[in-house]
């Protein structure tokens, strides 16, 4: 007998919230169910996801934004086709991978010039716990500074920095050594800095929850308040990155220079799970310091085959369709758009973001 998805999909497309309710998170069917999205999709290409009646919906959530190239772009699908029938050594423990020091050179070319070196994992909230251990290692501090309101993952250590409790309610005790300041806020940093025994501050350039975007000056005194306390300035770069403010990062919009961008979502044009983190030399080479020390921080899937080709592939349709640019130009018609209506109605108070990062503020 055969295995077939396609036969699967059909036979039980109309049976997954009943899965769900018996085996999984019964309270998202829930919740599904009260704000009517209880639907069948079937088909979803680009923007558009498609129900079992062929009735089309725009997809604004984008997978979290994984989706910045659209949902199965068949050039990220062919890599990925290619690279199972190509039968290639995968995951070879004992070895280095060709794929994963082509995608690391790729991502290097458009991070500051400060940053020439590539860790690989499987997600956000593994970018972010890779840059606490990091940092920890290589300043010998404890302590990590992050911003109220910031979003940095919910697995233990990034929970730590998660600035909304109902994220955190429960848990605890979380990581020590963690604390928070109010986003924006240049003089609550300096003096969370000033002992001298901070080993990170990471922030999102740009605030994914409510789309909050810091004053002109704060990310370079960020930068500048880091490197006179000797703490390292982690960018967190999963929700902004890969083009997303309309530019390729949302730093380049202050020009500034962190010690590690942490990056994930975007980067498998949604296919695959996939993280990294970008960093200077100095922070590779105090980790990764002798020999017995080259498996001191890793993963088992970190580098497979089909993350690193889908990864390539993302940026190669990023530069060949200009997806940057357009995010930028695009972006922007929306939010002048939006705020030329705030005039209008008297329940819209404003539009802010860059490029395709977009908040609706009501009053």
């Amino acid at each position: 007998m055969t295995f077939s998805i396609a036969e699967l999909f059909a036979q039980h497309s109309t049976d997954k919230f009943d899965l769900h309710e018996q085996f999984l998170n019964n309270q998202m069917v829930r919740v599904l169910k009260t704000i009517g999205y209880d639907r069948h999709y079937k088909k979803a290409l680009g923007q558009y996801l498609y129900d079992q009646h062929g009735t089309e919906y725009l997809d604004l959530l984008s997978g979290f934004g994984v989706f910045a190239i659209g949902r199965n772009h068949p050039t990220v699908i062919n890599a990925l086709k290619e690279t199972l029938t190509l039968e290639l050594p995968n995951l070879v423990q004992l070895d280095v991978s060709v794929l994963s020091g082509l995608l690391a050179q790729e991502l290097l070319k458009t991070t500051p010039d400060n940053l020439s070196k590539m860790f690989f994992c499987n997600s956000g909230t593994e970018a972010v716990e890779a840059a606490i251990k990091f940092a920890r290692y290589t300043t010998k501090r404890e302590k990590i500074i992050f911003c109220e309101h910031g979003y940095h993952g919910l697995t233990m250590g990034s929970l730590s920095l998660n600035g909304e409790n109902i994220f955190r309610e429960g848990f605890g005790p979380l990581l020590p050594g963690c604390s928070s300041v109010p986003f924006n806020d240049l003089a609550a940093l300096e003096i969370a800095l000033s002992d001298n025994d901070v080993a990170a501050f990471i922030v999102e350039p740009i605030q994914g929850k409510g789309v909050n975007i810091p004053d002109n000056d704060y990310l370079p005194e960020v930068e500048r308040l880091c490197k006179k306390y000797g703490a390292l300035f982690v960018a967190d770069e999963v929700q902004t990155g890969l083009g997303r403010t309309g530019k390729f990062w949302a730093i380049d919009h202050w020009g500034v220079k962190p010690d590690m961008i942490c990056i994930a979502k975007a980067l498998s044009g949604g296919f695959v799970p996939v993280g990294a983190v970008a960093m200077t030399q100095k922070i590779m080479d105090t980790v990764y310091n002798r020999m017995d020390r080259a498996v001191v921080h890793g993963s088992t899937f970190s580098k497979n085959n089909m993350a690193m080709a889908a990864g390539l592939a993302t940026l190669h349709v990023m530069a060949e369709e200009r997806l940057v640019e357009n995010s930028e130009k695009i972006g922007a018609g929306i939010i002048d758009s939006l705020n030329a209506l705030s005039g209008k109605y008297e329940f819209l108070k404003e539009a802010r973001g860059k490029g395709m990062m977009i908040a609706i503020e009501f009053k």
